[in-house]
């Protein structure tokens, strides 16, 4: 990891005094790095000896910060890993701008790696999580939204890059088609858990625990799996709360308190974190297809880490 972020630093320079500024503000800030260490250590249980899978865990890295600088500004977030977002300090245009900067600087270290295989899965990634974006565009402010179209929108949003992340280790080690595919569904199953242990998080949690402002899903008319089962197991008033605050975007000073109290009385929150922990189960059963050792029991660890956070 020391190598990685290394050699994120010296990626996101650049000439332009903007581009460093606004990538090292959120580089620096304190990020968990969860996805780069699991293209680390995908790549080392299955016995890797070059560097080509440091350059991907950047790059994995990179196209996670370009995403939190697109949604801050496509949320209008004001708060990032418990600092001000780039949004509010250098604008929205900056932000967007930077945002595609470090994009293009993971697609450059991607091909440096020589990789066509991880080139694709993680390229195949970026379009997901593009349409994950686009898809939870769709569904914000509509509180007639299904768990499965949610279910969708955090696979492509969130687990796709998880996914990708764990995936590319095995190729570059050149490993067995099943491990690659067990270290696939590991990423998967754990970007679904840590999406909705967040998710849980934005109403029962801490900001230090999120680094975003809590309640920020409730004041940005966002639907997630602890609102859509309140919804659905609310009374009519309870959705007329609900439409008030999401689909008209009236969030008035209390209402974050009273979703909390529908979501803790239609065990909302305690469903979400019992479906959370049950993709962590399924993330530790596909560890049981990858070489065992070390690096595999770190991986287990970083799946009791993702739900230890809600404990």
């Amino acid at each position: 990891m020391s190598a990685v972020n290394e050699l994120i630093l010296s990626k996101a320079g650049s000439n332009v005094d903007l581009i460093p500024e606004i990538a090292r503000h959120l580089i620096s800030s304190g990020g968990k790095r969860l996805r780069p260490m699991l293209t680390l250590a995908m790549a080392e249980l299955c016995g890797y000896r070059g560097d080509g899978h440091v350059g991907l865990a950047a790059s994995v890295e990179f196209m996670h910060t370009a995403t939190l600088l697109h949604d801050d500004v496509v949320d209008e977030s004001d708060m990032r890993r418990g600092k001000l977002a780039a949004r509010k300090l250098w604008g929205n245009q900056a932000s967007v701008l930077v945002g595609d900067y470090l994009l293009g600087q993971a697609f450059k270290m991607m091909v440096d790696v020589g990789s066509l295989d991880a080139l694709r899965i993680l390229s195949g990634a970026s379009a997901v999580i593009a349409e994950g974006e686009v898809m939870q565009l769709g569904a914000a402010q509509d509180i007639g939204t299904t768990e499965a179209r949610y279910m969708d929108v955090i696979e492509a949003k969130t687990a796709a890059l998880f996914a990708a992340a764990a995936e590319v280790g095995p190729v570059i080690a050149e490993a067995d088609a099943s491990v690659r595919a067990s270290a696939r569904n590991y990423g998967m199953a754990l970007g679904l858990a840590f999406q909705l242990v967040d998710d849980v998080l934005d109403y029962g949690g801490s900001a230090s625990d999120l680094g975003k402002d809590t309640g920020d899903d409730l004041r940005e008319g966002k639907i997630t799996l602890p609102v859509i089962l309140a919804i659905q197991r609310g009374q009519e008033a309870d959705r007329a709360f609900w439409r008030r605050c999401l689909e008209e975007r009236d969030v008035r000073d209390g209402d974050l308190e009273q979703a909390v109290a529908l979501m803790r009385s239609t065990d909302a929150l305690a469903d979400t974190v019992t479906r959370a922990r049950d993709f962590g189960a399924e993330a530790l059963a596909a560890l049981d297809g990858v070489p065992a050792g070390a690096h595999r029991d770190a991986l287990a660890e970083a799946v009791d880490f993702c739900i230890a956070r809600i404990s």
